[in-house]
């Protein structure tokens, strides 16, 4: 049923609080210089009527935003969900909020969505990933606002960064394994392009493999990403077909690590006894599954907080470019002890 009901208008604010529409407009910006009685006149009122501060044309006049635009390639991805945790509780101390894109790992969705974002006039955008199309990279350069890049580090920096060396990651779990007497190594993922930074683990197990001088030929593709548990197990199900006697198998995230992990307990193989599991991520799974999990840290809520950290100093006037380098944790467990 429609309502003929108006919503109150500023001025309907300021009739009541007894003040002119301009004292209220003032009023509703936190470092506007009002007396504290004038202000709290002011927000009872509006609190009484039900008036909502929309503050579209006071920022077309001022060119400021109250929100930082993010594209992240996943919305079901438990690691990008923290590194944008991260970011809004460092920037809800500064009254600002994140504005989402979701790429889908897709550089022409990302580039449309860098395109859409920067319309709205964000304080700052951060992406995930150094990589991008020509022209995305052009949006983010012309942009005239903080950008960082995230998850990654970048060869050509636009701007600012925080991140990490997926590739060099995971040289350090291989590092491990081939320390404690593996040779027969295998990799599931990061077969995809779209994924950049799942090729990059692959090529970073590949790069380790050759030079501890063993065999890199057992890579195993699991599909598009965002890998899932049943296409780690279905990748698990093609290693042991193709290469029964290996010993260690990483995987490109937590989640087909898992799905690795059910695939040996359907068939009766042991882990670690008969065969020593990875993953990637720390995902909450991989600490709670039984044996647990050997994976790799990538500090993600971490990396949320040193972007928000970053983009206030930022937007506070510091200057230069800043690189922030997270270094992921090796965390041991049952599934390679």
């Amino acid at each position: 049923m429609r309502s003929d009901r108006k919503s109150p208008t500023m001025s309907d604010v300021a009739r009541k609080a007894g003040v002119s529409a301009m004292t209220v407009s003032r009023a509703l910006k936190a470092d506007s210089v009002i007396s504290p009685e004038t202000r709290r006149a002011i927000l009872t009122a509006a609190e009484e009527l039900g008036y909502i501060f929309h503050a579209t044309a006071s920022n077309l006049r001022s060119q400021k935003t109250d929100f930082v635009a993010v594209t992240i390639p996943s919305i079901n991805n438990a690691n990008f969900a923290d590194t944008v945790a991260g970011l809004s509780e460092i920037l809800s101390g500064r009254k600002m909020q994140t504005l989402l894109g979701y790429t889908n790992y897709d550089m022409d969705v990302e580039e449309q969505l860098i395109e859409q974002l920067l319309r709205r006039n964000p304080q700052a955008i951060v992406v995930t990933g150094g990589r991008h199309t020509p022209r995305a990279r052009r949006l983010l350069e012309n942009a005239r606002i903080p950008v960082v890049e995230t998850w990654d580090v970048p060869d050509q920096p636009i701007g600012h960064y925080v991140g990490f060396s997926n590739a060099d990651a995971v040289r350090a779990m291989v590092d491990h394994f081939v320390s404690v007497g593996y040779k027969r190594i295998a990799f599931i993922g990061g077969d995809q392009g779209r994924d950049t930074r799942g090729s990059d683990r692959r090529r970073g197990f590949v790069a380790a493999m050759k030079a501890h001088g063993h065999d890199d030929i057992r890579l195993i593709a699991s599909g598009a990403p965002p890998i899932s548990m049943r296409e780690g197990a279905d990748a698990m199900a093609r290693l042991l077909q193709e290469y029964p006697d290996t010993e260690v198998v990483i995987c490109v995230s937590d989640l087909s690590a898992f799905g690795a992990l059910t695939e040996c307990q359907r068939r009766g193989i042991g882990v670690p006894d008969q065969i020593a599991i990875g993953g990637f991520g720390n995902y909450e799974i991989s600490g709670l599954c039984v044996p647990s999990l050997t994976t790799i840290d990538a500090q993600s809520r971490e990396i949320g907080r040193r972007t928000g950290s970053l983009i206030l100093d930022l937007l506070n006037g510091a200057s230069g470019s800043m690189q922030v380098n997270i270094v992921p944790g090796l965390i041991i467990r049952q599934s390679s002890l």
